[in-house]
């Protein structure tokens, strides 16, 4: 599906949860500066999620489409997926808004969560800071979010690690970096079961 922002076109691809009974939430998630949506731990998010009765939704942000490796201006691509999340919602009316992604990913998801209604914002691998500059953090952005945050990063990863006063919850993988790759699966378990005990009331 192709979504016309402001800024260029953007791509999502919908995963449904199989059988035919109401879907417990929509989970819209996107791709770091110059990934892909075919990244190991969105994939695994993905099946996790859709395991649990989610949809979602991976979302090619208009500035990959257009082969750039860097996301440009913020706040054009706040913009841009503003616009991609409204037509996700129109298209699932009703249904809880979890949004998130990975590294630069995260950054949008958190800063663009009240402006959305989202409900809740999955951070994979946030990228606290640039790497070995410590002094540039960008925790203002988790704790803008506005919702509950769940971050998941690894404990090599160059980008830092958050602490754990600015986010619902704070998983940190031993062994991974910040492609969050060595154990795809147990992202997605980790993501699944907070989005579980998140929404279990809705």
């Amino acid at each position: 599906m192709e979504i016309q922002t402001p800024h260029g076109p953007g791509a999502v691809e919908v995963d449904e949860p199989p059988g035919q009974g109401r879907a417990r939430l929509l989970l819209a998630l996107t791709h770091g500066s110059a990934g892909g949506v075919g990244a190991p731990d969105l994939l695994a998010v993905r099946d996790a999620v859709l395991g649990i009765g989610g949809v979602v939704a991976r979302v090619t942000q208009p500035f990959r489409r257009r082969g750039a490796r860097a996301p440009g201006s913020a706040v054009k691509q706040d913009e841009a997926w503003a616009v991609i999340v409204g037509a996700l919602r129109e298209r699932y009316p009703g249904l809880p808004l979890a949004q998130g992604g990975r590294s630069n990913g995260a950054r949008v998801a958190c800063r663009t969560a009240l402006a959305v209604g989202a409900d809740a914002v999955v951070a994979l691998a946030f990228p606290l800071h640039p790497p070995g500059r410590p002094e540039r953090s960008r925790a203002d952005e988790l704790r803008q979010a506005g919702v509950d945050v769940l971050v998941v990063n690894g404990d090599r990863d160059p980008f830092g690690v958050p602490q754990a006063d600015d986010v619902a919850r704070l998983v940190v993988l031993v062994g991974e970096g910040h492609d969050l790759k060595k154990d795809p699966g147990r992202v997605g378990e980790e993501v699944a079961r907070w989005l579980v005990a998140r929404f279990e009331n809705r």
